[in-house]
């Protein structure tokens, strides 16, 4: 049996990740073992595991393997997370959630003697909208009156950087993290930043003066070898510089983060003039029915906008996945469902560009489609396809094609006709090139993949579909 390695675990020195069917393993050597030991056994492991803050992990004596592990390599199994995202699918709120958790956990370990070792967002994953931190071999010991945190400048680099270039709009997040794995360095945040942004608040701090300095580190690094020898100063000093540091961090994550963006489909369902209340409450008791119905356990939500309909899946008791294209609605995703304890991971995805394999050979972080294909036993396309139809000029039948490989089980769909007047928006007078996309087209179509259960209308224009996938 081959080994089905996982996301971005080749880097770390100490172990390498990989999955057996729904199983989650950490191959470890054998110095790496024994630190991980100890810090399971450690006050802040066993604080952090029952918090939920960090994933479960076992160090079983042994493993039933189809297969051998290198020489003197030891095991430990991980709670599996059900659906891995990454940076490029999160919105602000989402980052800055990683980065507040990481930097917890990090003074949290510090009076016990332990320390991170490294601060990417790449070890957090989110368990629904909980951030958990997945990287247990990034703890180390911390010596006692060193006042250095070697994490620091990689901290700055993924969270604290692309915040600001985000705020800023110097970029969105998702264009950082598409070119960007390792996150930003200061010169490149500071060259997009006005002088009143270069001169104040975070910008000055983490851009200005370390592209300021830079070049004179840079003629000293190789001639002066003192960059590179350990500090240390009083223990007591010492902690309170780190933890000073770790207190400067959040507040820079909290300016940086603060304000919730807004967009023109922030507020959709609040002025959306398409529904009556009436056609919108059939609308809501037709999906409700279908999730008594068929009590999924896990609800794709493609077009989530601002989570209605995911927000009566997740109370319904199921694992939902939201996405959108745009980041201001996954952000309020995001804080509602992390304020009411659902069950909802909402993820900036746009389904006709869905997030790419990247990282080492297209390896690292696998891309959406290949972690959504088969996860899903029902699926939401609600008042989206007239937008993928003529925005995106994607034919129904790929659309369903898409929709079937998706849900293992049901599919729950809007379709909007010619005559609906967002649909006329959309086609901007060219409505001879939709004209054939009519109710019974829709139904033809479907008939090849999905066996329709019922139907409902919404309105003149507006149906929406109870569809079963064919086996």
């Amino acid at each position: 049996m081959s080994l089905v390695p996982c996301e971005q675990s080749f880097r770390d020195p100490g172990g390498f990740v990989f999955r057996d069917g729904s199983r989650i393993f950490r191959a470890i050597e054998p110095s790496a073992f024994e630190t991980l030991e100890q810090f399971l056994a450690s006050a802040p492991a066993q604080e952090f595991t029952a918090a939920r803050q960090m994933v479960a992990t076992w160090l079983p004596d042994s493993f039933d393997l189809p297969f051998e592990l290198p020489a003197n390599y030891r095991l430990a199994e991980h709670e599996c997370i059900s659906f891995p995202s990454f940076p490029a699918e999160w919105p602000v709120e989402m980052l800055a959630s990683a980065g507040f958790l990481t930097l917890d956990l990090a003074e949290k370990c510090l009076p016990h003697g332990w320390r991170l070792k490294d601060a990417t967002p790449y070890n957090v994953l989110f368990r629904g909208s909980s951030p958990v931190f997945v990287d247990v071999l990034s703890f180390e010991r911390h010596e006692p009156g060193d006042p250095i945190w070697p994490a620091y400048a990689q901290f700055v680099r993924t969270f604290l950087l692309p915040l600001l270039a985000e705020r800023r709009s110097v970029s969105t997040l998702n264009q950082i993290w598409l070119a960007h794995r390792d996150g930003l360095e200061p010169e490149q945040v500071y060259r997009s930043l006005s002088w009143a942004q270069r001169l104040t608040g975070t910008g000055l701090a983490v851009a200005s003066v370390p592209s300021w300095f830079s070049s004179s580190f840079s003629s000293r690094v190789g001639s002066d070898e003192s960059l590179y020898r350990p500090r240390r100063t009083d223990p007591e000093r010492a902690t309170f510089t780190v933890s000073t540091m770790y207190r400067r961090l959040r507040r820079q994550i909290t300016r940086l983060s603060s304000g919730g963006r807004s967009s023109n489909w922030t507020k959709y369902l609040d002025t959306q003039t398409h529904y009556t209340a009436e056609q919108l409450a059939a609308k809501e008791s037709f999906v409700a029915s279908a999730l008594r119905e068929f009590a999924p356990s896990s609800v794709l939500d493609i077009g989530a906008n601002t989570g209605y309909f995911s927000e009566l899946a997740a109370r319904s008791g199921a694992s939902v996945v939201s996405i959108d294209s745009d980041p201001a609605v996954v952000g309020r995703i995001w804080q509602r469902a992390s304020e009411n304890s659902l069950n909802i991971l909402p993820l900036v995805v746009d389904l006709c560009r869905p997030t790419p394999a990247l990282g080492w050979r297209n390896a690292e972080s696998t891309s959406f489609l290949d972690r959504a294909r088969g996860h899903f036993d029902m699926c939401f396309m609600l008042a989206v396809v007239h937008h993928i139809l003529i925005s995106e000029r994607v034919p129904l039948d790929e659309i369903l094609a898409l929709a079937a490989q998706l849900t293992t089980n049901v599919l729950v769909m809007e379709f909007v006709e010619l005559a609906d007047p967002m649909f006329r928006r959309l086609t901007r007078g060219r409505d001879a090139l939709y004209a054939h996309l009519t109710a019974s087209h829709f139904e033809s179509v479907c008939s090849s993949r999905f066996q329709i259960l019922r139907k409902q209308p919404l309105g003149e224009s507006r149906r929406i579909y109870l569809l079963r996938r064919k086996i």
